[in-house]
């Protein structure tokens, strides 16, 4: 239940930055139940938003955000130890921007 919480207001935080420029857009994930839950849907449905999801056990499907996920766990979370949650979040948004 936590996941599904922080994913709708993940969701939420997203399409209030997007604002009126979420016409068109696709929400492409995986099978996680946070994603494919009801409540999470019907917000996407909500926000005009459709949903895809990717094939099971394919991470092909999902190629470049694998990637991305392998290169941040390869070039920051296992290169060093970590004391707080902090850390790691202030440390995960610099090397995102």
């Amino acid at each position: 239940m936590k996941t599904e919480v922080l994913s709708l207001q993940a969701l939420e935080q997203a399409t209030a930055l997007a604002r009126d420029n979420l016409a068109g857009l696709v929400h492409h994930c995986d099978h996680g139940s946070q994603y494919t839950s009801i409540a999470y849907n019907n917000k996407l449905t909500d926000y005009g938003i459709k949903p895809s999801t990717a094939t099971v056990g394919d991470s092909y499907d999902n190629a470049l955000a694998e990637t991305v996920n392998g290169l941040y766990k390869t070039e920051l979370i296992y290169s060093q130890t970590w004391e707080t949650l902090s850390e790691v979040e202030f440390t995960t948004m610099n090397w995102v921007h």
